[in-house]
């Protein structure tokens, strides 16, 4: 690590720059898991659905009087749109985020016995579940090798050179992580780059004094236009 440090006040190589990267979230957060707070798969999965576009903390806000009401597929496929409403109303886009969950409930039970299916194609086609959800339930519930590309990670991705600037959609910078994250670590990888969006390398006003990183950081590169 102290090698890769003195490397890092010079040029990189990308085999370095994740190395020293990974190395530092391996021994500083060797435990580490979704912030979301939930009791089986179906409310990890309704959690996660509520959460694009909105903070952890204000869906585990309201989560618990969901859950209380709905704690399973069956019971939130008997439900109303308008009655699961009142209980999301908080978060953003809660017109929408209630239909789906309904639709996804009612899906469950009618083509998957009220369980939440454990591949990608069957994530994806239930209402309101995109790539980024399915991996994170992929990830999360059942512990596979895959990692969930959202705004934060997208963004420390690019910021800390993981990925070249055409990497200029999610799907890309899945697959440039996938391609250089040892599989056994893929599905922390995601907490750890997520992790450090949310509280250090921020979309506005990072918090680069907080951050280990600042001696390779492209901001720190003649003509840095860093986003």
């Amino acid at each position: 690590m102290a090698t890769l440090l003195r490397k890092a006040k010079g040029k990189m190589k990308k085999k370095d720059r994740y190395e020293l990267v990974l190395g530092y979230f391996r021994n500083e957060m060797p435990k580490v898991t979704t912030e979301l707070e939930y009791g089986s798969v179906f409310q990890l999965l309704v959690a996660v659905v509520l959460s694009a576009q909105c903070t952890d903390k204000r869906v585990n806000m309201i989560t618990p009087s969901l859950f209380e009401r709905f704690p399973d597929a069956k019971a939130m496929a008997e439900a109303e749109a308008d009655e699961v409403y009142e209980y999301i109303k908080s978060v953003s886009y809660p017109n929408s985020k209630s239909r789906h969950l309904v639709d996804m409930a009612r899906m469950l039970m009618s083509d998957f016995a009220g369980e939440v299916p454990t591949s990608m194609d069957e994530l994806m086609s239930l209402p309101g579940v995109g790539r980024k959800t399915a991996n994170v339930i992929q990830a999360v519930a059942f512990g596979r090798s895959v990692i969930a590309v959202d705004t934060h990670v997208f963004r420390v991705s690019h910021r800390l050179g993981l990925v070249p600037k055409n990497c200029d959609t999610p799907l890309k910078v899945e697959k440039e992580l996938m391609r250089n994250i040892p599989s056994d670590i893929i599905a922390d990888a995601h907490h750890w780059l997520l992790l450090h969006g949310r509280y250090v390398c921020t979309s506005r006003s990072p918090h680069c004094d907080k951050c280990p990183f600042g001696s390779f950081c492209p901001k720190v590169m003649e003509g840095s236009k860093l986003a």
